[in-house]
């Protein structure tokens, strides 16, 4: 892959797309898996990884229980931070900005397209609070699996499970380049619908 310096010309949005686009091409597992952190109102962090479900240009989509440490953490103060890392072409992109719930359609549509057993998996979870025994949860499932059984079954998605969305009021594009000069851009929302962009030192 020829190496280029980042566009400073660029829609932040189109740019993100066309690195995602090399990304789903080249990285051999989960191109869309990013590190979400949020923070404490205290402003402790906590980072984990997760799967991107949806972006344009409204913002970046996540879903989750809303029981999670994450979801807490997003009532309380909410504001994120994404990081997209492809080891395999050598790209970061960081993103930054509020977050929003999306509309309850947007979730049952998504939550209708996951698997059956992903759906019934959600259901059986209390995500991210103290599990005695797998058992438990196991037991759960199965339980689950008889009170909706078949692959058509209608499983309704659960009240307390719902989609974020980042809203990005900064981007920084991250390229690797020989001798660790490596190439950054940031892209940082000007209070109207602009942007102002800069070329970071490496």
């Amino acid at each position: 892959m020829t190496v280029k310096l980042i566009d400073l010309k660029a829609d932040p949005f189109a740019l993100f797309d066309a690195w995602m686009k090399d990304a789903v091409a080249h990285e051999p597992n989960d191109p869309n898996a990013m590190a979400l952190a949020t923070a404490t109102p205290q402003g402790r962090p906590s980072v984990r990884m997760i799967l991107l479900k949806g972006a344009d240009r409204r913002g970046f989509v996540f879903y989750t229980n809303l029981n999670s440490r994450k979801a807490a953490e997003l009532k309380t103060n909410p504001h994120a931070a994404l990081l997209f890392h492809w080891k395999s072409i050598r790209r970061q992109i960081r993103i930054e900005g509020p977050v929003e719930p999306v509309s309850a359609a947007e979730a049952d549509t998504y939550f209708a397209s996951r698997s059956r057993i992903s759906r019934l998996g959600a259901i059986a979870s209390n995500q991210s609070h103290p599990l005695a025994d797998r058992g438990v949860f196991e037991v759960r499932l199965k339980e689950l699996e008889e009170q909706y059984p078949g692959e058509d079954a209608v499983i309704p998605r659960p009240e307390n499970w719902n989609g974020f969305r980042v809203v990005p009021d900064s981007f920084e594009f991250w390229q690797d380049r020989p001798y660790r000069l490596h190439d950054r851009a940031t892209w940082t929302r000007d209070g109207q619908d602009g942007w102002i962009r800069q070329r970071l030192y490496p």
